[in-house]
């Protein structure tokens, strides 16, 4: 006799997770399916393993500062690689710790194997046979993308799934992507002794696509490790090194990091059994604001649909899924501003929309260099710039992109403006102590405001009227 349950969740990654959350406030008929590691790929493979390693990274490059502060003897510290990287998974081992828990604590409604859909309420189950349910989320997360020519060099290719289990780190290192985790790993590997050298078709790094922040940045990594931009890059196996090529340049490396971005999970998942379209990349159209595939009781969440592959985003959509598997109409959520973070240094960030988005709008930008800015050159962090974007009549803020020291806490201040829909008017009424990073969000929010029509208000705002004539 077939099994039903009102919910079936296939995937335990960080949207699975969420999902289960909201899925047990209201029930406990379900099942969780999940296919190998039930650690998440940002806790196991992705933010946080390669956080620590940046941490790591960070503190051992501040050695290079010393002098200017007027302490000796930075040059005789030196970096104990096997001894990181054990710290690496140990820390990791306590993130993944959680999620690696469920399949104890939830017993016969746990279950590891691989699951396909078989129409939009069946599941067939490895080892369990065909369950049907009310609803079905689907959260099955990402893969690294990894070239099949690539596959004949053998374990020479790394990826995030296999960089962090390495008892110590090659010599020398070719990164190809300099996206937001390629940019990430090759600097903290450069900056541990590593000689890197990172390739990118794009001209772009950590997808900044405002030019004046791209420089900014591009300059600052170029500091630390070689880049070859524009081009493809090619493999050539010397036997026991590789050798990679690609806009004008080579490097020979004894392993080559592939970090092209991640693939959703999707590939023997029988999504072509819903009886929905399908595009190119086999992907159904999914509602950003509900998570359902057209009017199915399915629900396709987190990295598995391709949209937003970012941790919070995923836990987001796992808590939507969630709850519309189990309403009886399916409710659009508000999103929250779009946020990305890359955690070079500087900390690149795209807030809201970015400069690629705005073209063709009427926007006033707001730019400040931080090579002179007064708190950076104190921390010896005097590099970097940020451009902020505001609708041109109304100062009403847009987005902004930046390349910054600190940046990542920017970030969250100019997002947290965008959500209560500021202009910058508005922000410019907020605080801002002296001496600190933020003055030099200050100063570009100001040249915004020169250019509006409330061009000569203050910075303050106006006393509002109280009722007393006395007071007044």
């Amino acid at each position: 006799m077939t099994q039903h349950k009102s919910v079936i969740i296939i995937g335990s990654g960080s949207a699975g997770i969420s999902a289960l959350r909201e899925v047990r406030r209201e029930t406990e008929d379900f099942l969780i399916v999940n296919a190998g590691d039930w650690g998440t790929t940002c806790a196991a493979r992705g933010c946080m393993p390669s956080k620590a390693m940046i941490e790591a990274a960070n503190a051992f490059h501040r050695r290079k500062d010393f002098a200017e502060f007027g302490i000796s003897g930075g040059e005789d510290l030196r970096a104990d690689i096997p001894t990181i990287l054990a710290r690496v998974r140990a820390l990791r081992d306590g993130f993944v710790k959680s999620p690696r828990e469920v399949p104890q604590k939830l017993g016969q409604r746990a279950i590891s194997a691989r699951a396909q859909l078989l129409g939009p309420n069946r599941v067939q189950i490895e080892g369990v046979g065909e369950v049907t349910a009310d609803a079905i989320i689907l959260a099955t997360g990402s893969s690294p993308i990894l070239p099949k020519p690539w596959e004949k060099f053998g374990n020479r290719i790394l990826t995030t799934d296999t960089l962090f289990e390495l008892p110590d780190l090659p010599k020398r290192i070719a990164v190809i992507g300099m996206g937001a985790i390629g940019v990430e790993l090759a600097q903290a590997m450069a900056r541990l002794g590593v000689e890197v050298a990172g390739f990118d078709a794009l001209e772009t790094v950590a997808g900044v696509s405002d030019p004046d922040v791209a420089t900014a940045l591009r300059e600052s990594i170029s500091k630390d490790l070689t880049l070859y931009l524009g081009a493809p890059a090619e493999i050539k196996d010397n036997g026991t090194t590789l050798t990679v090529s690609g806009a004008g340049g080579q490097f020979e490396a004894d392993a080559v990091l592939a970090a092209m971005g991640r693939r959703p999970n999707i590939a023997g998942l029988g999504l072509e059994t819903l009886g929905v379209p399908l595009n190119d990349r086999k992907m159904p159209e999914v509602n950003p604001h509900t998570l359902q595939i057209g009017d199915l009781p399915v629900f396709l969440a987190g990295d598995a649909n391709g949209d937003r592959a970012l941790l919070h985003e995923a836990a987001d959509e796992g808590h939507i899924a969630g709850r519309n598997a189990l309403a009886k109409s399916a409710h659009a959520y508000h999103r929250r501003v779009p946020l990305a973070i890359t955690f070079s240094s500087p900390n690149a960030a795209r807030i809201g929309k970015g400069f690629k988005e705005l073209q063709g709008e009427a926007i006033l930008i707001g730019a400040q260099d931080f090579a002179r800015q007064s708190r950076a050159r104190m921390a010896e962090k005097a590099h970097g710039m940020i451009r902020i974007y505001a609708a041109k009549e109304s100062g009403k803020l847009l987005g902004a992109e930046l390349a910054l020291p600190e940046g990542e806490h920017l970030a969250h201040l100019l997002a947290l403006a965008l959500h209560k829909d500021m202009d910058v008017h508005d922000l410019l009424g907020m605080p801002f102590y002296h001496p600190v990073f933020e003055e030099g969000l200050r100063s570009a929010l100001r040249q915004i405001m020169q250019e509006l029509p409330q061009s000569g208000e203050s910075d303050l705002a106006d006393c509002p009227a109280c009722g007393h004539e006395a007071l007044d």
